[in-house]
Order: structure tokens, then sequence, then C-alpha cells
């Protein structure tokens, strides 16, 4: 009986500091497969402004910085990156010309994340290749298609997205990074119609459906792993009695819908930060390793595949 091991996470939202422990755990946890599931970029630009002296000043997380060394430059960049947010320096008038220019902004944000990702590839590339760890990275609702073809250029990494894919002679896996509309309008949000036949075309290629895998960063609805903070019209949220937040059932119907009706063996999903567990449809586990990402800790899943279904599974804060 041959054993697949898969380490999977999700949600990192640019943080390099996490994404260099999901590459890393590969080898740490002896898994043959890293499955990442979406939501992999960040979502803002720090400045540092050269100054005319030759220093450089940065706000960040609240603190004001003045930087004279290429040593401190390049330590606060790394610390940027490290959160899940991307460096830029820049001149004084260069920054504002940005905030008075939201085209130019775009153009800039899309350049610093493309460098950032591919650099992130090359180091996933780097570390694997020696090894016979196969590596996925999807993209989640709140990526940019922009990311797309630079997770295609890879010979090593594969991205999954919109396709079925033996991960072993055993298991499949279809995966997909669209959700169902969010409050934020994101890139890969659809309505829930769409995300079925989404999912579906890819569903209608599995031969074995007993032993897939559907990595979906979308969690189902109505789960232990979907439960979010329930917002009003400005998007803040609602408090219950004792101050605290109250939470409302937010995944997929679509989702849902599909599991119950192909019964896969396991579902891998994420999209929900604070809703890590685990639940069953049917026959299906389906699981959310949740994020902490902007605190430098990489949540994930680990389990133990065989030909005759899941032997162990474990989930894991690193």
């Amino acid at each position: 009986m041959t054993r697949t091991r898969i380490f999977f996470a999700t949600d990192i939202h640019g943080s390099e500091c996490c994404f260099r422990k999901f590459i890393n755990a590969g080898k740490f946890y002896k898994a043959d497969v890293l499955i990442h599931g979406g939501d992999l970029t960040g979502k803002k630009i720090i400045p540092i402004v050269k100054d005319s002296d030759g220093s450089y000043t940065s706000y960040f997380l609240g603190r004001e910085y003045t930087l004279r060394t290429t040593a401190e430059v390049e330590a606060l960049e790394q610390k940027i990156r490290d959160v899940g947010s991307y460096p830029y320096i820049a001149s004084k008038d260069e920054i504002e010309e940005l905030h008075s220019n939201p085209t130019k902004l775009d153009e800039i944000f899309s350049l610093v994340l493309c460098e950032s990702l591919r650099r992130w590839i090359h180091f996933a590339e780097e570390r694997l290749k020696d090894t016979k760890i196969k590596c996925f990275i999807s993209s989640g609702n709140d990526d940019s298609h922009i990311i797309d073809r630079i997770l295609e250029e890879s010979n090593y990494v594969v991205y999954p997205e919109g396709k079925s894919l033996w991960i072993d002679e055993h298991h499949e896996m279809v995966s997909s990074g669209f959700a169902n509309m969010t409050p934020w309008k994101c890139p890969r949000d659809v309505p829930d119609e769409e995300l079925s036949k989404i999912i579906e075309k890819m569903v209608s290629q599995v031969t074995r459906m007993e032993n897939c895998i559907f990595n979906l960063h979308c969690p189902p609805f109505n789960t232990n792993i979907d439960l979010a903070p329930k917002l009003d019209d400005s998007l803040k949220p609602i408090l219950g009695p004792g101050g605290t937040p109250l939470t409302v059932h937010v995944g997929s119907k679509a989702i849902r819908n599909i599991i119950e009706k192909y019964q896969p063996l396991l579902g891998l999903h994420g999209h929900i930060h604070e809703s890590k567990g685990l639940d069953r449809i049917g026959r299906t586990i389906c699981v959310n390793p949740g994020s902490e990402y902007a605190e430098g800790i990489l949540k994930g899943f680990l389990v133990d595949l065989t030909d005759k279904g899941i032997k162990a599974y474990l989930f894991t804060t690193g």
C-alpha cells in the first residue's frame, strides 16, 4: 500500500515569510506534494522615500523609519514583504504623483507584484528541484488574473486552475480559485451559477471520483469552515451581546451542492481566515487550515492518502 503525504496551506496574501515556510514544509514534514490554495499575493505598496540627503523615510505599521544605510533599507524591505506588502523605493515627487494618479499606481502595483511572484517561484524551483516533491500553487478570488501567466511560466511549479490533474497514481485533483460574490467584488468573485459551471467542467474530466481531491478556494456553505463576521452596510463587524462579533455562513452553495452530488474524497478550502476547522459532507472531509499571515504564522493541513482513502491527518502551525 503506497502512501502520499500532502501539505496544504492557503491565504498567505503576499507574506514572503509564510511562502518560504510553505516551500520548506515539504522537506520538514516529509511531504510528497505541496498544495497552496490561493490568495497568494499582497494588497498594498509601502513607499520608502529617498530623500535629497541620501537617507530614506518610510511609515510602516504605525512607526516612522529614517534609514541611512543600504543594510537598513534592505532590512525594512524584508519586514514589509514578510507581512504581505510590497516595498517601493521612489522619490518624494514620484510618491506624490502615485497618490494623485490611480492609473499609474495600478501600473506600479502590478509591476512590483509580478516581480515579487517571479522571485517566489524561483525560490520554489531552487529549493525543490533536487527533490521529488510536487508543488501546486493556485490562485484565489483576491488574486489578480495577471498572476496566471507567471505561474504558468514555471517548468516545476504547477498552476492547476481549471484542470483535473493526477497528483499520484491513485488521486486526481480539481482546482479553482473562483468564489461566490463577496462585498469587496474581488477579481475572481462570480455568481454561484457561474461557479457551478466552472467546477462542473473540471469534474467532467475526473475518472475516479472516490479518490478525487477538490482544491476549491471557497468553502462550502453552511459548514464549520465558512463562518465569517457579519457585516453592516459600511462593512464593519456587527457586535452581539458582550461585544462579541456575530458570525454568518458565507461559503458557496454551488460548491456545497457539487460536493453533495459527487462525494469526493477530500475538500481543501480557505478563503475565510478565521474559520479554521474540519467538517463532513457525506463521505467527504472538508478542511480549512485558516490563516494568520500578517503575524508570519503559516497554518497548514497535513494528510496521508493511500489508494484506500485517508489514512491520517493533522492541522499544523509554524
